[in-house]
């Protein structure tokens, strides 16, 4: 008599219910893996984590109470082996590596095929890291160096919730936006904007914006002209 082969119990935090739905169809469909779980909010995420205990989420970076890299904190707090794949549409290159350094295993773009999300998330099961090929080489072309850029960055001084806002600001949104965007209060916005010129030696709001877009764009860490 064979056993029955023990499946993988997997949760899918992120606050687009059509994609949860999505992701658990196509997820339920492999005979190693069971969605136990969904939550949409990184306090569902927690509680969720406490009771049911999965062995590996897949975790949407942007939630609506809490920016993704705290909230991976907070589950690798109440849940230290937990394996975390972060399922996102913001860029690889300026997100996976906070990511992975606040505790996830892996990072994988919304855009993906369902197959290469599968496969990243094997692999993260695996306790593996997972990232795309171009992000691994640009890691590894960061280690031959010697030191990473972004070790060199004062960007590395900004909060998490402060790294957002400066990413927003790259992309050109306005003050209000950002609050919208982040669901906090303009003066909330405000006040990360002084901290965050202040953290990177710049003096106005322009060289601010100058900054941000010139981070954005090239990935020129050090330079605000």
């Amino acid at each position: 008599m064979s056993l029955k082969k023990k499946r993988i119990r997997i949760a899918i935090i992120d606050d687009h219910p059509i994609l949860r739905e999505g992701m658990a169809v196509f997820l339920n469909q492999q005979n190693d893996i069971e969605i136990v779980g969904e939550a949409e909010t990184a306090s569902q995420a927690v509680d969720l984590v406490e009771r049911l205990k999965p062995e590996a989420i897949f975790l949407d970076i942007s939630l609506k109470d809490s920016n993704g890299i705290d909230a991976i904190k907070s589950l690798k707090a109440v849940s230290p082996q937990l394996r975390i794949l972060v399922l996102s549409m913001h860029d690889e290159s300026i997100y996976a590596p906070r990511a992975l350094r606040a505790g996830a295993l892996g990072y994988v773009m919304k855009h993906e095929s369902p197959e290469t999300m599968l496969a990243a998330l094997r692999k993260v099961i695996q306790g593996e890291i997972y990232v795309s090929a171009a992000m691994s080489t640009q890691m590894l072309n960061d280690l031959a160096r010697g030191t990473p850029i972004a070790r060199n960055s004062p960007v590395e001084l900004l909060s998490n919730r402060q790294f957002e806002v400066l990413i927003l600001i790259g992309k050109g949104f306005g003050t209000k936006q950002i609050a919208e965007q982040l669901n906090l209060g303009v003066k909330t916005i405000e006040s990360h904007r002084t901290h965050i010129k202040r953290k990177l030696g710049l003096e106005t709001g322009t060289q601010l914006v100058h900054y941000a877009i010139k981070w954005i764009e090239t990935g020129d860490f050090l330079s605000i002209a």
